[in-house]
């Protein structure tokens, strides 16, 4: 008897997906939950299992191709057992209707668990995935797993004797090296999609200005052994901001505005957006309530976005909605840019790297840890001189960090 292996409930406000590698053949066995195709969303990628047990009779809907809820994978013929199902996990019972939804849960497999991005790149590099091993902590394979293991030399790879007399293959042809072609993700024509309407839906400006980081500096340099210690995480800038850009939002509410048709929604909550990057782009995801947080509860919260990106674990619902974002293109060098707008948010404050540059304080030339803001803002809703105060705010209170423990 067969089954239809179909597209599972993706999560909220997400119907559509474009169908990933396969990790199954046709006419390869499947157990119960066992991963059988990777689904990329705008936001997030998902590794499907199988609802069934039995082959894989057939694959209906190749890599690249876009699926809605509901569509039909693949065909499952079932059979009373798989080798190495677990007897635990529950099968197609024999009045169960035959058209059985995937299940988005990977579940043990002979595969070693990876990241998408980290299976992709395998794929790319000849790597088998089952001579490697995870962490002694159990967590997925990462790129950068698959990265050292490809230039690592691998047991049984000396140089034999007779390998000398063997002739080398010949060389590749320079001009077949000059282009390649690789399927962008659906999250990277999504990002590059929503970038460009953002310059057609808005009317989007930026304003500048500097900041001395010093105060803050040397509050992290005098606390930083007893938070960590504390809170088990570093203490860094972006809580320093996101406490800063709190304030500022509540003496200027349209920043944390929304268009929606012909009102302007005012939002009276502060889900707090960090941009946090992984090899496919940025991803976004939200502080919820951020103003009841502290310092170590957002800490906190930013080591585990940034953890479960480079693992490939987050969740729609870590990226769900957000009123402002912050964006810290500082942590990769970035001296100077203008963010773009991540709608429906009207505003979005960029970060770049710390560098000492000559000031005037007090009227003498001093050497002072400077960095440049940017504030990326819909003019539609917010005029020039409340962006320009806003930034100012932002500077006032990062410039005297005690300031944040009255404003919080």
């Amino acid at each position: 008897m067969t089954v239809n292996f179909v597209v599972p409930q993706l999560g909220e406000s997400v119907v559509e997906a474009t169908v990933g590698r396969w990790h199954k053949a046709e006419g390869d066995l499947v157990a119960v939950g066992e991963v059988v195709v990777e689904l990329e969303t705008d936001k997030v990628d998902l590794e499907v299992g199988a609802s069934h047990k039995g082959v894989l009779a057939r694959i209906e809907r190749r890599e690249g191709d876009n699926v809605r809820v509901g569509d039909v994978l693949g065909v499952i013929e079932e059979t009373e057992s798989v080798p190495g199902q677990n007897p635990e996990m529950p099968g197609a019972q024999p009045d169960e209707p035959h058209a059985g939804s995937a299940i988005p849960i990977p579940q043990a497999s002979a595969v070693p668990r990876a990241t998408p991005t980290a299976r992709r790149l395998a794929l790319e590099k000849g790597v088998d995935l089952r001579k490697m091993s995870a962490s002694a902590k159990g967590a997925p394979i990462t790129p950068e797993d698959i990265e050292e293991y490809a230039t690592a030399p691998q047991a049984g790879t000396e140089a034999r004797p007779e390998a000398a007399n063997q002739v080398a293959p010949p060389p590749v042809a320079a001009e077949n090296l000059r282009e390649e072609r690789v399927r962008m993700s659906r999250r990277r024509l999504t990002i590059a999609t929503r970038l460009v309407e953002v310059l057609h839906t808005a009317a989007p400006v930026t304003t500048f200005n500097d900041i001395d980081m010093g105060a803050v500096m040397e509050l992290r340099r005098k606390h930083k052994d007893s938070f960590k210690e504390r809170h088990g995480a570093s203490l860094g800038i972006v809580s320093f901001f996101v406490k800063a850009a709190i304030a500022a939002l509540r003496a200027f509410p349209r920043l944390n505005a929304e268009i929606q048709g012909d009102e302007l929604v005012l939002k009276h909550y502060y889900d707090i957006g960090v941009a946090v990057g992984d090899s496919e782009g940025l991803v976004v995801p939200v502080l919820r309530d951020a103003d009841r947080m502290s310092y170590g509860a957002l800490e906190q919260a930013i080591k585990q976005y940034v953890n479960k990106a480079a693992e490939g674990k987050l969740t729609l619902e870590d990226l769900r909605g957000g009123t402002f974002t912050i964006s810290n293109g500082g942590v990769f060098g970035s001296l100077l840019s203008t963010p773009i707008l991540n709608p429906p948010q009207v505003g979005i404050l960029g970060l770049h790297r710390i560098e000492d540059r000559p000031v005037i304080v007090a009227g003498q030339i001093q050497v002072r840890p400077m960095m440049y803001v940017a504030l990326s803002y819909d003019h539609r809703i917010v005029d020039g001189l409340e962006a320009v105060q806003f930034l100012k705010r932002i500077k006032e209170l990062i410039e005297d960090p005690e300031s944040l423990f009255l404003e919080s």
